[in-house]
């Protein structure tokens, strides 16, 4: 009976292995599980924000800017195919600018500047030409305007307006551009104008000085001036009114009309008109060296008016002024149906000095 309850409670040496194990398992099993859990909730306290970050991802792309992003960050060929103005578009602007203000001097320097860097720019060449002619400076803009039309027709537009100008003598307005100012005087040649209050009919071509040497004559020139219709214009001469007058210098002080001997020629045989050509018209001026007119003329202060048809004829005066006389300049009007088509002068200031009138009936 011992022995048998010895043997019973006597624990086998394997099962303490095993039962081992299980409890080594058991320990095992709880750590993973519990390192299992403890993983889930370090994740769950991440921010709300990077899991709102990862789900509003897919949605990134309607609310970005790409088209924005190009418009404002141009790229590098777009930059180089627009290039900041360069200086001397940046002083024809301020020129332009401050011409539309009336301050021609300084828009006149402006130009001027711009000039120094470009000397053949048609552009700038063309608003100075245009400057001159809002001051009524007829003279300095032609210079301006035959600088412009030699550089020929790769001036464009400018090239076409300087030759119109320079062929008809009709001033262009500052504030007309190349293109309105060459489709009107264009408009204008392909309409019988006949006394329209529309355009010009006829204007001065060249206006060219010579004086001839003469010992008995204080001054002895003549002025050759030439008188062009509008291309497909219809123009009655005996509506036609030219008036050349000459001004002297009187005690080197005062401006005054001529007492000098005043004398006209045409030198075109017919100066109607009737074709395309100018008429040409020579003016002369004759001071004896007394400095008085001739005897009977009695000194009057006169200019030649002339209409075609009429010969040729003298003016002559009636009054001396005190003072020496001395020759200044001339200015030319001419007038169709009592209306003003062109005007130059030398010096351009008779001009200031003697504005011309819209009318020939008008003093």
């Amino acid at each position: 009976m011992r022995t048998l309850l010895s043997r019973a409670t006597q624990v086998d040496p394997s099962f303490n292995v095993g039962l081992g194990l299980v409890v080594i398992l058991a320990v095992a099993e709880i750590f993973a599980v519990t390192s299992y859990y403890v993983g889930r909730v370090r994740p769950g306290r991440a921010p709300a924000q990077a899991v709102a970050t990862t789900v509003a991802r897919p949605a990134a792309p309607p609310v970005s800017t790409p088209a924005p992003a190009t418009e404002t960050a141009p790229s590098p060929e777009a930059v180089a195919q627009a290039p900041p103005p360069s200086l001397v578009d940046q002083f024809l602007r301020e020129g332009i600018d401050l011409r539309d203000r009336g301050d021609t001097t300084n828009a006149l320097a402006r130009f001027e500047e711009a000039l120094e860097s470009e000397p053949s720019n048609a552009a700038v060449l063309e608003e100075i030409a245009k400057t001159y002619d809002s001051m009524q400076l007829y003279d300095k803009s032609n210079e301006v305007w035959r600088k412009l039309h030699d550089i020929g027709p790769s001036a464009g537009e400018a090239y076409k307006l300087a030759d119109q100008r320079l062929k008809l003598g009709v001033p262009t307005p500052a504030t007309t551009d190349a293109g309105m100012a060459g489709a009107s005087l264009d408009a204008a040649s392909h309409r019988d104008l006949g006394g329209s209050p529309e355009g010009p009919v006829m204007g001065i071509t060249e206006v060219k000085a010579a004086e001839t040497p003469d010992p008995d004559a204080e001054t002895n020139l003549a002025l050759r001036i030439g008188i062009k219709k509008q291309a497909g214009a219809t123009v009655d001469h005996t509506k036609v009114k030219i008036l050349v007058e000459f001004y002297d210098t009187v005690g080197d002080k005062d401006v005054k009309l001529t007492d000098a001997d005043v004398n006209y020629e045409w030198l075109t045989p017919k100066h109607d008109w009737a074709d395309a050509n100018a008429e040409v018209l020579s003016v002369s001026y004759l001071r004896p060296k007394t400095g008085v007119g001739s005897p009977e003329s009695a000194l009057s202060e006169a200019a030649a008016t002339v209409r075609p048809g009429q010969k040729g004829r003298s003016a002559k005066g009636s009054a001396a002024d005190s003072g020496k006389r001395k020759y200044l300049g001339y200015r030319i009007r001419i007038y169709y149906d009592d209306k003003l088509q062109a005007v130059q002068a030398e010096p351009s200031r008779l001009l200031q000095l003697f504005p011309a009138s819209e009318s020939s009936s008008t003093p």
